[in-house]
């Protein structure tokens, strides 16, 4: 039994999945622990037009691309998602970084807003699960933000002033957990992984070579 349950592992499809939250909610902690307890997990490298910064590294952090490079790669769809604008440093998730992993049977999590979660949904269908996170009290939010001791008031007003727009697209998501408590909330999601990797649509290679193997053997014994 343990090596059909192997053989299973190894020829299901990989699931993307996608955490949103808005600032304040946790998002960030939450997204590391699972990524610490679960190894068959990865976490999506992005590509950005902007520099580096000092602590950053090429491949790991980010994959650092020039405006001209994203140009090229947005205009042969070689993005699952993207940011586009003009204006300000670009962002954007390659296709073939996800697909390395996904096509042997590997997860992908990413940290999106809703575009982002919006447009993985319209371009991968089914291979997509999104997860949304929503903080127990606005008062809540403010209490992290503030407690983060990383931004000014200034930017912790602009925050708070995005919540609420924010939080009204946690419809659009598949799952929406609580953020109350970081442990609860990580069981959670891990529970909501586990579920989504044992979908037949993600398991139809594997599930269908051990049926054939199942009827095979039933119609030996039949004809014992």
């Amino acid at each position: 039994m343990e090596d059909v349950i192997n053989y299973l592992r190894k020829v299901r499809r990989g699931a993307m999945f996608v955490i949103e939250g808005p600032s304040g909610t946790g998002k960030g902690t939450v997204i590391k622990e699972i990524l610490a307890r679960d190894p068959h997990i990865k976490f999506s490298v992005s590509v950005t037009t902007r520099a580096p910064r000092s602590n950053e590294q090429n491949g790991v952090d980010y994959y650092f691309i020039s405006d001209a490079e994203y140009d090229r790669l947005r205009d042969e769809d070689a993005f699952y998602e993207y940011v586009d604008s003009q204006y300000g440093n670009r962002y954007g998730t390659l296709r073939s970084e996800v697909d390395s992993f996904i096509n042997v049977g590997e997860d992908v999590l990413f940290d999106l807003d809703w575009m982002g979660a919006r447009q993985m949904k319209e371009k991968a269908g089914a291979d997509v699960v999104t997860i949304y996170l929503l903080p127990p009290s606005i008062k809540e939010v403010r209490r992290r933000l503030e407690g983060r001791g990383t931004d000014s008031r200034e930017v912790i007003e602009k925050r708070m002033d995005m919540v609420l727009e924010k939080i009204s697209h946690w419809s659009e998501f598949d799952y929406v957990v609580v953020n109350a408590e970081l442990e609860d909330t990580v069981e959670k999601i891990r529970r909501i992984i586990s579920g989504e990797r044992m979908k037949r649509v993600r398991q139809l290679t594997g599930l269908q070579t051990l049926v054939d193997e199942l009827v095979k053997e039933g119609e030996a014994l039949r004809r014992a």
